[in-house]
């Protein structure tokens, strides 16, 4: 691959190498035909989620896509990435480092997260990215008998006079500024919360994603954050008896040995990874805590 310097992006030695360029909106029918090829269920309308959200690169070879890479910007501090798809006859050419590369110099000098694949891992490594325990993908079809918990009186729907609360609370659990993410997963799906009368303690939402319905974030503080958090999934639950359901539970929300009682099993499991090069603590509140991810790539 060469550089054209007048498009500030590679651009191709001959007609048949790849070369790379920006992420642009008719890329994405192609982008659902690589992530299919691997097996992760990414609708157009997904695809189209996160590309609205941010921004990333795309490798073509004759015009044909090839590889992807996404970033998102939380703040001017912090972001994300993901949705690094490479098409495995492509693979072992130095696509993905030279994507991610282009990612991190577009993020300079913010706190990037990621959650990696076990084939992702080395790359990530040899990147600066350092391994911060683990994420557990729990899915399945929740049958429409599934007794779930009684919703407590609590539990109820998000208003708009709990909006400021609610994301006062994901700032002090994620420790950046979400604020498009949430707008974005606000006005896509479904959003509750826990209020016992002195103010929301713990949100979840839940949206259209993949085969049927994802749950995530949720987020709780104070001292019944866990129940909270329990209360407000299997609420959310309740709603998709019948329907594929995914939820993306961190390690330290103790969280995936109950959801499997439930009937949503563990199928596998990615690595949170961080790369600082500013060697910044990560400024999330310690009484609120990130139960569940929006989903991999966001965070």
């Amino acid at each position: 691959m060469t550089l054209d310097p007048s498009r500030g992006l590679h651009a191709p030695a001959h007609k048949t190498a790849p070369h790379l360029i920006a992420l642009r909106a008719d890329h994405l029918p192609g982008a659902v035909e690589q992530s299919a090829a691997l097996g992760w269920p990414y609708r157009e309308a997904d695809w189209r989620f996160a590309f609205d959200l941010g921004s990333g690169f795309a490798a073509e070879v004759d015009g044909r896509l090839v590889a992807t890479a996404l970033w998102w910007p939380y703040g001017q501090t912090h972001a994300s990435m993901g949705m690094v798809i490479v098409d495995p006859g492509m693979q072992g050419r130095g696509l993905g480092r030279a994507l991610m590369e282009k990612l991190l110099d577009e993020a300079r000098d913010r706190m990037v997260f990621l959650n990696a694949t076990q084939e992702g891992l080395p790359l990530y490594a040899q990147l600066g990215f350092v391994a911060r325990g683990q994420v557990f993908q729990h899915q399945a079809v929740l049958p429409a008998e599934t007794v779930l918990a009684t919703t407590p009186a609590s539990v109820r729907p998000m208003r708009a006079a709990d909006d400021e609360n609610v994301r006062r609370l994901d700032l002090a659990a994620a420790g950046m500024d979400r604020t498009a993410l949430l707008n974005a997963l606000f006005a896509a799906g479904t959003t509750m919360v826990v209020d016992r009368g002195a103010g929301v303690s713990a949100y979840a939402c839940a949206r259209e994603f993949g085969r049927g319905v994802v749950i995530g974030p949720v987020v709780a503080s104070g001292a019944d954050s866990a129940a909270d958090a329990m209360d407000l999934i299997a609420a959310l639950a309740g709603r998709t008896r019948g329907r594929f359901l995914r939820i993306d539970v961190t390690e330290s929300s103790g969280l995936s040995a109950w959801l499997s009682e439930m009937g949503l099993p563990c199928v596998g499991h990615a690595v949170p990874m961080v790369r600082d090069i500013q060697a910044r603590a990560i400024g999330a509140d310690a009484d609120a805590r990130l139960f569940a991810l929006s989903n991999q790539s966001f965070g």
